[in-house]
């Protein structure tokens, strides 16, 4: 079968497309014929080295994705052969990576993708739905009728984000830093939608904050936006970061006059317990409608390289995908 290949961490010209033994499913694992794979971030940072976590030698990425299954091993019976089903490998092995035309993968990685989503979005579910669910709800305690900024709503975690927080009775303010983002920003729940690039974006986003500020901030790019968004948090205000990509000099007096809360997350950190308790509350929002992921560019697996590319390029649109 072919499969996208590490052999040195490095540039994305590592990333090599190559023929390799299909894997053959053990107990409690499934055969998953993999139609859409997720392109996330984090594999770029795992591919150049310089994530905390990083693989063994050769590997082949991806822990995001949808197919059908083609075979179950022991010990699996409520899924059979045909079933459409989306794959969150993260904090389980999945064998090899997803992007590749097979994957033998754990039962727990595995959920069903509703009839109404396509195997594109279906891949990308798992990384930005489970991010989204446990910076809201497992770190920054979202409340009805807060206020939420998403800082850089237009890619595959940040419409997550808007579109949870919509839905659980939030204002939402999204930026982006495009027009085709803003609009798309707006089409998935956010009640404000500001241009981040523009120099009077903060006064902008305080004008939508009767309050006396943000009750929570959800910042893709910290290293960039950390200083200002201590400025915009209200009194209590809880800020999650999810995304920086270097250092940033801030004020802590910010912090401390508001009696503010600042986090980050890594999904590593994310035990099994919360993991199945975000998986049934993404279940539940994919199944009514409530939820539903937007795919921004399709790339075929040849094309991981320049997949990679894109997805840290300023103006995102949704998921990036690679289809096998």
């Amino acid at each position: 079968m072919r499969a996208i290949r590490v052999h040195r961490f490095g540039d994305p010209a590592e990333l090599r497309l190559e023929t390799i033994d299909p894997p053959v499913p053990g107990p409690g694992e499934a055969l998953v014929r993999v139609h859409a794979a997720g392109v996330n971030p984090v594999d770029t940072y795992i591919r150049s080295g310089a994530y905390a976590r990083l693989p063994t030698l050769p590997y082949t990425p991806g822990f995001d994705g949808a197919g059908r299954i083609e075979a179950v091993g022991p010990g699996i019976e409520d899924l059979a052969p045909g079933d459409r089903v989306y794959i969150a490998g993260l904090g389980a092995e999945v064998r090899p990576g997803t992007y590749a035309e097979l994957v033998a993968a754990p039962r727990g990685t595995l959920h069903r993708l509703p009839d109404r989503l396509s195997f594109a979005q279906g891949a990308g579910i798992g990384v930005p739905y489970i991010t989204a669910a446990h910076a809201l709800f497992g770190l920054a305690h979202l409340r009805p009728l807060d206020t939420v900024l998403v800082h850089g709503a237009s890619g595959g975690v940040g419409l997550a984000c808007v579109q949870f927080a919509r839905a659980f009775g939030a204002t939402v303010i999204g930026t982006a830093g495009s027009p085709e983002g803003r609009d798309l920003v707006r089409q998935h729940g956010a009640h404000h939608v500001v241009d981040h690039r523009t120099d009077g974006y903060a006064r902008q986003i305080a004008a939508f904050t009767p309050r006396g500020g943000v009750d929570v901030i959800v910042e893709m790019l910290a290293n960039v936006n950390l200083a200002r968004d201590l400025e915009l948090l209200a009194p209590g205000g809880r800020l999650v970061i999810v995304g920086s990509r270097g250092s940033i000099e801030i004020n802590p007096r910010l912090i401390m006059a508001k009696d503010a809360r600042v986090t980050g997350t890594l999904l590593w950190n994310v035990s099994a317990d919360e993991h199945a308790r975000w998986h049934a509350l993404v279940s539940a929002g994919l199944q009514t409608g409530t939820l539903t992921p937007v795919v921004g560019r399709e790339f075929p697996l040849e094309g991981a390289a320049d997949a990679h590319r894109a997805v840290l390029e300023p103006g995102a649109r949704g998921k990036i995908v690679l289809v096998p």
